[in-house]
Formats: C-alpha cells, structure tokens, sequence
C-alpha cells in the first residue's frame, strides 16, 4: 500500500488524467441508449374505418423491435392494395390477414370451416351486428293455409365475419352488387350444409348470443 500511495503521489497528474478518462466513459455510457435490432413494419398511417378499400398510400413503414413483431402481420404493402377491411385499423396499427375480407376471415378457424353468405329477412336488422358477434341462425318456413308457419333452428352460435351494412366493394368479393341484408358466418361443414341455399326455403332471422 505504501508503495501504491507513494506511487500516486508520484505521478498525481497521470492519476488524475486517468479518473477524468474513467468519469467521461462512464458519462458517455449513461447517455447513450443502447443499441438495438429493429424491423420494418407496415403500420396504417392513418386511421381505416371498416369497409374501406386499400390503396399503397394507406400504409407506411415504421422500425419496431422484434419482440414487437405481430404474428399474422401483413408484410407486402401490394398484397394489401384493393383488399378491404373486415375490421377498422386505427393510425400505427399492423394490418394482419384475419383485418381483410376474404380467406384470412377464416384464420384460426377449425379445419374445413367456411364463410356461408345469409340474406336476412329483415335488412334493418343486421345494423345489429358487427364482426365477431355470435348469431343463432333460424328459419322460419312458410306453411300452407292449415299450417302455422314453422321455425327450426340452423346453426348457432356462428360468427358474423361480414354484413352489408359495413359498406364498401363487396361486389369484388361476392360476386354480385346485390349484398342488401346480406350476413356472411363463419359455419363447421354439417352447418354448411344447412345453411347453404337456406334464404330459398323461408325466412331467415338471427339472435344474439353472448360469448
């Protein structure tokens, strides 16, 4: 110890330089951020309301971390021009499949599940409803003269994934410019099959169930 005292005594111009260099480093470390890996992102740059039909300028690219990667994220700005919203996307969110009208509406969907197109009886009714919302599908069939009109339940509880009342193109997506009172669920095979052509055998309603 002696020896080190005697040392610094010695040479207190070098002993200072060296603790200035020590402060400065460690200032230095404190203001600067650490550096990190960032990707591209498609974000909306600004907000989309539901039905709205996708051009290139919808959309910008933005640095997030990679933990802040979304699985699903639509990553191709062309692979979104022309789709159309299921859902609205609020400024700086990441559009993802399962947003878009079309296949992706059925992402997560259970092996063989399909998006049967309903036309309700009462138009003003789908104002009701908004995707995801869970229906039971009933028809109610017309009887003869003798006969009291018969109601049997189709399938239930299904997911609303579109209805006409959300606007946009739907003639690109359906086919047809027709889309008044028009639901599209999300239906298992054996409810499929049931629904398919039902609006042709009587009159379609809904009723809400709560998830």
């Amino acid at each position: 110890m002696r020896r080190f005292g005697s040392w610094i005594g010695r040479n207190r111009r070098l002993t200072v330089a060296l603790l200035l260099c020590l402060a400065a480093g460690m200032a230095v470390q404190q203001l600067t951020p650490a550096s990190e890996l960032r990707i591209n992102v498609l974000v909306a740059s600004h907000d989309l309301p539901t039905g709205t039909s996708l051009v290139e300028s919808d959309f910008t690219s933005q640095g997030v971390p990679p933990d802040f990667a979304i699985t699903g994220a639509v990553t191709d700005v062309q692979a979104l021009v022309g789709r159309q919203l299921a859902s609205p996307l609020g400024r700086g969110q990441v559009p993802t499949e399962s947003s878009l009208l079309g296949p992706g509406l059925l992402t997560g969907a259970p092996a063989g599940a399909a998006a049967v197109p309903l036309r309700m009886a009462d138009p003003s009714s789908i104002q009701l409803l908004s995707p995801g919302q869970l229906v039971t599908v009933v028809l109610t069939a017309a009887g003869s003269y003798d006969e009291s009109r018969q109601s049997q339940v189709l399938a239930g509880p299904v997911p609303v994934l579109w209805t006409s009342a959300l606007g946009g193109k739907t003639g690109e997506w359906l086919g047809t410019n027709d889309t008044e009172g028009l639901v599209v669920v999300a239906a298992d095979p054996q409810q499929a099959e049931k629904l398919a052509g039902a609006s042709t055998q009587g009159k379609l309603f809904f009723v809400l169930v709560s998830p």
